[in-house]
């Protein structure tokens, strides 16, 4: 068929995806501005209540002795085949069999799986990442270079890079300065690169929130590298689009994904008041963490107070809907998933929605009663009761 008349023909769908696309980006941005409103006033509130605190965030020079607890494993660098970047990553139980990779969400760092790198570090090369733009990885400035491809990629260098049989060390500190952020860079620069390493050829993906999101991703596009996932309060994406323009309660639960698509206000708002509206959201009696120490609380926030600290994880979100609309896809990974009942993010039914898109018998999903979005560390003891059993068959 001529080039010309396959244009014309497909001139009426190009113009309609385009006219849907535009539409959709006036919604998102009307509901940004909402939102900035919204949460400009309770970052003013907060201001107000605590004029000691000022309007920006206090930078922490020190890190809280909790992130250098020698229990939790040894803090390593990779550094990535695909980008060059490095990622911090914290290591292990290497030797002890498969590797277990556990992936953050937001607003969180490799510190969120602490409990989880203690119960299977016995059974598992357990790996926790802070994942680009978060803590003591490098961090790019520019909001393409988070989009999902890149962030897949990362996980696939990550799985590919760590050693099966090399103890872990850390890689060299020289970084691309015009990609990163250099408050986090510790370690003694060398001229020579590490010696390469064996690379595992599949993991058992553990992930949370935003790292979740990626791991269903991952699962999809990198089948041979997952074995296993265990799953925590997220939806795949096309799921949650799917979901959301028929729930319009899922949206307003979303609402801080609006304010996020803005530039830099979003950063300035998160800062007032010493972080005030990160510490509610860690902290508060119903939605947050409970039993959070004040050091804890602080192993979160010293990396968000460092210069640019809080651009690189927001920038996740500015990449949110650049993909719209997405195409369905069916899900074959054997996967565990968790869901809180009181999770004030995420619908019960979108657990349904994720089932109705999995090969029968590869989705065991339970819905935890009266517990909210931070299983990993609001309810370690329940989840790794639900992971032990799943995991069983991989251990035989």
């Amino acid at each position: 068929m001529p080039e010309l008349v396959v244009t014309a023909l497909l001139a009426p769908s190009r113009l309609t995806l385009k006219l849907l696309r535009a539409f959709m980006w006036s919604l998102v941005f009307s509901a940004a501005l909402v939102a900035a409103a919204v949460y400009g006033c309770i970052a003013l509130t907060h201001v107000l209540c605590r004029p000691r605190r000022g309007c920006c965030g206090r930078p922490r020079r020190t890190p809280p002795a909790c992130l250098s607890d020698p229990t939790l494993g040894e803090h390593c660098f990779l550094t990535l085949r695909s980008s060059g970047l490095r990622l911090h990553y914290v290591s292990a139980g290497q030797g002890n069999g498969p590797l277990m990779l556990f992936l953050h969400g937001f607003p969180e760092n490799w510190f969120s799986w602490r409990y989880q790198l203690r119960e299977f570090q016995s059974c598992f090369h357990v790996v926790a990442v802070d994942l680009r733009g978060y803590g003591s990885s490098d961090a790019p400035r520019d909001v393409d270079c988070y989009t999902i491809d890149l962030l897949m990629a990362d996980i696939q260098d990550v799985i590919l890079g760590l050693g099966g049989d090399v103890p872990p060390h850390p890689s060299p500190g020289v970084c691309h300065p015009c990609l990163t952020s250099s408050w986090h860079l510790t370690y003694t620069s060398s001229s020579d690169p590490p010696p390469p390493r064996p690379g595992y050829s599949k993991c058992i993906l553990v992930a949370h929130d935003w790292g979740a999101l990626l791991a269903w991703n991952f699962s999809i596009y990198y089948p041979s590298l997952v074995e296993r996932m265990a799953v925590v309060s997220a939806a795949p994406m096309s799921v949650y689009q799917d979901y959301s323009l028929r729930h319009m309660g899922q949206f307003f639960r979303s609402n801080y994904m609006f304010l996020f698509q803005l530039p830099w206000l979003p950063e300035k708002l998160l800062s007032m008041s010493d972080f005030q509206i990160l510490k509610t959201t860690l902290t508060h009696h119903k939605r947050g963490i409970p039993h959070l120490t004040p050091n804890e609380l602080e192993a979160f926030l010293y990396g968000f107070s460092q210069p640019g600290g809080l651009t690189g994880p927001l920038n996740y979100y500015r990449n949110l809907f650049r993909t719209f609309p997405l195409e369905p896809q069916e899900l074959a990974t054997p996967t565990l998933l968790l869901w809180g009942e009181k999770d004030p993010y995420f619908e019960q039914g979108l657990v349904g929605a994720i089932s109705s898109r999995f090969v029968p018998g590869r989705l065991e999903a339970h819905i935890l009663p009266g517990m909210g979005h931070w299983i990993p560390q609001s309810n370690p003891e329940e989840m790794h009761q639900y992971m032990w059993p799943f995991l069983q068959d991989v251990l035989d």
